[in-house]
């Protein structure tokens, strides 16, 4: 009997490796591959060179390195986000600050992963983003926007700030969208109706620009407009 091929067996997840070292993306490769459901499909060894391999190829996973010559590695990940991919992108680096870690996730990335970690944790933050979680450091995060909260702590309260046009109403809003509130605890809150709460978020999201409401609490975050609300 033939042998199982091992795209048969499970769903073989296709990488893209995007580093300046060739001898840490050759080690890379070799770790990688070593695993049944890993397959390296290209290097890219500068973030233009990621950018244009990520769209020829169409990885499920972009292992991104944010040191890179030509393009940095946080300009080759807006860049890429913005077509819509479903490629998922995990920044892998040396050193990362708190600031850029809140940056990448804004920007779309799914993960973050220190070179320094050990293979085991490597491994298994491509599976959580994989699955659909985030991965930041050591473990997955389910909660990003509590991460998020978590990560800017050490922010000055009174940065001065824009405020983008929002209303008192909207900027209490966006306190609470920060600190996770449903619609109905929004609604109970502010004595409003959950009709009212929804065109309040409609006019912040056209205001700042953004989609989601995870779009909304990593803007809010990282341009410290609001101060989460409990």
């Amino acid at each position: 009997m033939q042998a199982m091929d091992k795209s048969t067996a499970t769903k073989t997840v296709r990488i893209l490796i995007a580093d300046d070292h060739t001898i840490f993306r050759d080690g890379l490769r070799r770790l990688l591959e070593s695993e049944p459901e890993f397959d390296v499909i290209g290097e890219a060894a500068d973030g233009g060179e990621a950018v244009q391999q990520a769209r020829r190829l169409g990885p499920d996973v972009l292992l991104l390195d944010l040191a890179m010559p030509r393009v940095p590695g946080l300009d080759a990940l807006r860049e890429l986000t913005t077509d819509d991919s479903s490629t998922k992108i995990i920044i892998l680096t040396a050193a990362i600050e708190k600031a850029q870690i809140v940056q990448a996730l804004q920007a779309g990335a799914k993960g973050i992963i220190l070179k320094e970690s050990a293979t085991q944790l490597l491994l298994k933050g491509i599976r959580s983003v994989m699955a659909g979680q985030y991965w930041v450091g050591r473990e997955s995060v389910n909660d990003i926007v509590e991460y998020l909260k978590s990560t800017a702590a050490g922010a000055q309260a009174d940065s001065q700030a824009k405020n983008f046009g929002l209303t008192k109403r909207e900027m209490e809003i966006l306190g609470t969208i920060v600190a996770g509130f449903t619609n109905k605890e929004i609604a109970k809150k502010f004595n409003l109706s959950e009709d009212t709460v929804k065109h309040h978020l409609t006019n912040i999201f056209d205001k700042v620009g953004v989609s989601s409401r995870l779009e909304l609490a990593l803007f809010a975050i990282n341009q410290r407009l609001a101060e989460p609300v409990s």
